[in-house]
């Protein structure tokens, strides 16, 4: 009966509920909470309409792009809350005291600069790069293909995708193809090997080099030097880079590259003599006195 009394009140209201839902505040409202769907999906007026989507579709978006916007993820939606706490802190703090509102937002900054976000730090096949090793080591073996991630630690992006990558890692890193990682937040000096500062929008940004050459990035960089809208999954990251086919090239190399340090780990084993039977040099000194 506690169940059915809100339910039978709920009905009896609900004529009042409409008719509360039609008026023009509500309606235009949710004609405006919709308005970016309606319009990137109206024949006529999306053809016309600029697009980030790699195959230049203005009429289609990628729904991903849109949830990763609104933070779906869990650390993602408590840093959202922490951030917006702060930022309603130093107002109320501001309109409370001007001496508290500046206290607080040192505390804020103080925080900022000793307090980093935590870390992924779960399993990984992944060598980590500074400014004066890169350069070595993608040249040091042409033949080994090298995944390196450019990012930020301060970035709630580069810190989601961290055990994505750190997978995609532990399933395909071998001798001939190696993942690595770079902070340009502490290195800014190899932002220019990807044209990007610590504070863009292109972070995490994956590149792949054969050769010590880039190849092919994500997300790609239009011609304005803006970032082309790209979702980093593990299922994106396999198709674009093709990791299933660098994989078994990259076993071959492996197989060839043990199969040649092989034979030189073991020195040759020496033949031995046959042992001269006693009594042959004898038969054979007897053999020549009868003739």
């Amino acid at each position: 009966m506690a169940l059915l009394t809100p339910l039978f009140a709920f009905l009896y209201h609900l004529p009042q509920v409409y008719k509360w839902l039609l008026k023009p505040y509500y309606v235009a409202s949710l004609f405006m909470s919709v308005a970016f769907l309606a319009i990137r999906k109206t024949p006529g007026i999306c053809d016309h309409l600029a697009s980030q989507r790699e195959d230049g579709n203005s009429c289609d978006f990628d729904w991903l792009n849109v949830f990763l916007f609104l933070s779906v993820t869990v650390e993602q939606h408590v840093g959202n809350i922490f951030l917006f706490s702060k930022v309603a802190n130093v107002i109320l703090f501001f309109r409370l005291d001007i001496r508290m509102g500046l206290l607080y937002m040192t505390l804020c900054l103080v925080f900022l600069m000793t307090c980093k976000p935590p870390l992924y730090m779960g399993p990984e096949y992944i060598k980590y790069f500074s400014d004066k090793t890169i350069d070595d080591e993608l040249n040091k073996d042409s033949r080994v293909t090298w995944i390196v991630e450019f990012f930020a630690n301060w970035s709630p992006e580069c810190q989601s995708f961290a055990s994505v990558y750190a997978d995609l890692s532990l399933k395909y890193n071998c001798a001939g193809l190696k993942f690595g990682k770079v902070d340009i937040g502490r290195y800014g000096e190899v932002s220019r090997k990807v044209s990007a500062s610590p504070l863009s929008k292109q972070l995490p940004s994956v590149v792949l080099f054969q050769g010590g050459k880039e190849v092919m990035r994500r997300p790609q960089v239009d011609k304005k030097g803006r970032a082309v809208s790209w979702s980093f999954t593990e299922e994106n990251i396999i198709r674009e880079f093709n990791l299933n086919e660098l994989y078994q090239k990259s076993k071959k190399f492996s197989r060839n590259k043990v199969e040649k340090t092989s034979p030189s780990q073991f020195p040759p084993v020496p033949e031995e003599e046959e042992p001269e039977q006693p009594g042959a040099g004898a038969q054979v000194e007897e053999s020549k006195k009868d003739k």
